[in-house]
């Protein structure tokens, strides 16, 4: 009987500390924002990943006290900023260095690039405490001064495959564009039975996959995401080096559990659009579909009522057939004060808002309360029924993104009446 292995692994993505982790006789971890990995060869070492620019100082002292020898190659295992930014850095502290990654990574940094602005605004919920709690720690050991993030020109590109031996030791690349970005790459040491995946599937192992982040990306190919599942299962892993904490061990664990996370891709997809193709509207969807228990797999990062409505639009676009007014500028806003004053003013929405958290409907009356709120932002009760509204739906909440939005949204409504 399979035992999820989400149950017993972190979710949230952390900055980089001070102490690498040795996982063999020649492979070093330094968790960071995303994983990064030291490969030693006696021909000089290979680095996957560069971390976000603030953290390459960290992350090259954890590797140097683990290797004095040269990075001779340095693999982006994806065009993230967390990725790449440092790589400039790691440039300068090993002359010529040679950066790989998949022929798509341009273009996602271009891509990441046009829209840098907004992204980091959206994402500003999630992880401005976890900055401002990593520049604290860095100051404490002495790091004052850091690299600029890196939008790295890689050295060599290639398109689906890309081989080379370095000290004895076989490299495969293998390009798996569209997963996790349009540049995604896998990395396999067949002598050893090793792969690397980057984030290929989020976040967090063993969970339900991101098919488009609440911060604001685009969507990604449900189907496309279940093949690079399965590119990575057909190879056998014995060790899974992934993008966040820890390696998986033991080809069993490996196989189940990218077994169970491409059926529950399929069955969610397959789910999809066959309520689509049946005329069921996208919200009973996401109310209707869930996991069978063979399939059971994380929602601390995607949940899979967000990779329903994905699906769902990836397939249809954001047109619902629902409403004429979707076709048009004009929002629902527009007509909250015709509400209000329909109503008998806030306190009569407020108070029915108040009467359905006590039947425990909290969206119901968010609805509610966003009319008034929306005319009356400084009303104190709307305010407190807010409030109280966010916190019955973040009780029992393990996904990484909903809570982070459920907490920022409590203070950002604290602040509202201070």
């Amino acid at each position: 009987m399979r035992e999820p292995i989400y149950k017993t692994r972190p979710v949230a993505p952390n900055p980089a500390k001070l102490g690498g982790e040795r996982i063999n006789d020649f492979i070093v971890l330094c968790e960071a924002y995303s994983n990064c990995y030291l490969i030693q060869t006696p021909q000089g070492n290979i680095q996957i990943n560069a971390g976000m620019g603030l953290e390459a100082p960290v992350i090259k002292r954890n590797f140097d006290s683990f290797s004095d020898a040269p990075v001779r190659y340095l693999i982006l295992t994806q065009g993230h900023v967390d990725h790449l930014g440092g790589v400039a850095y790691f440039r300068q502290q090993h002359p010529g260095l040679s950066v790989i990654a998949q022929a798509g990574n341009p273009e996602h940094q271009a891509y990441d690039g046009r829209l840098g602005a907004f992204r980091g605004a959206r994402s500003a919920f999630a992880f401005t405490d976890k900055f401002a709690a990593a520049f604290a720690y860095y100051a404490e050991q002495g790091y004052t001064e850091f690299p600029e993030q890196d939008a790295p020109t890689p050295d060599i590109l290639f398109e689906q495959r890309h081989q080379f031996t370095l000290g004895g030791l076989d490299i495969e690349l293998i390009g798996v564009p569209g997963a996790e970005t349009n540049d995604s790459l896998i990395i396999w040491l067949p002598q050893h039975k090793i792969c690397f995946t980057g984030n290929l599937f989020g976040c967090p192992f063993g969970h339900f996959p991101n098919l488009v982040t609440i911060r604001g990306d685009r969507y990604r190919d449900a189907l496309i995401v279940a093949a690079a599942v399965q590119t990575v299962k057909d190879l056998g892993a014995e060790i899974l080096c992934y993008g966040h904490h820890e390696p998986v061990v033991g080809k069993d664990v490996v196989e189940a559990e990218l077994t169970a996370l491409h059926g529950a891709i399929l069955h969610v997809h397959d789910a999809t659009v066959q309520g689509m193709n049946a005329g069921k509207d996208v919200h009973t969807l996401m109310r209707e579909i869930e996991l069978p228990p063979e399939l059971e797999v994380g929602q601390g990062y995607g949940k899979v009522s967000w990779s329903v409505r994905a699906i769902w639009e990836n397939y249809a676009g954001w047109f619902h057939h629902q409403s004429t007014t979707e076709l048009y500028a004009t929002p629902q806003a527009a007509i909250h004060n015709d509400l209000l004053e329909l109503a008998g003013g806030a306190d009569v929405l407020t108070g029915r808002a108040r009467q359905k958290l006590t039947e425990e409907k909290p969206l119901e009356a968010i609805h509610l309360l966003d009319i008034v709120l929306s005319r009356c932002p400084d009303d104190v009760g709307a305010v407190a029924a807010a409030i109280e509204a966010h916190e019955q739906l973040l009780t029992g909440s393990v996904n990484f993104w909903l809570s982070a939005w459920l907490h920022n949204q409590i203070r950002v409504l604290q602040a509202r009446v201070g």
